[in-house]
């Protein structure tokens, strides 16, 4: 009997210490979605034209 309470005693001191490192791990990844909700901030760079320029230079060079 003194085991099975020296056991649940243990287990007892460990679970707010475990607890407490879940909530440090998963805070990061909570945070997430907040952060991305405010999209309104985000700048972004026009998009760049696409010549083709690559794909005619790799044949013109396979060929010489």
């Amino acid at each position: 009997m003194n085991r099975i309470v020296a056991n649940a005693l243990k287990t007892l001191r460990l679970v707010p210490r475990a607890t407490l490192i879940l909530m440090v791990l998963a805070a990061p990844v909570l945070a997430v979605p907040t952060m991305r909700a405010d999209a309104g901030s985000t700048i972004e760079a026009p998009a760049l034209k696409k010549t083709g320029v690559g794909f005619v230079l790799l044949v013109s060079l396979r060929r010489g």
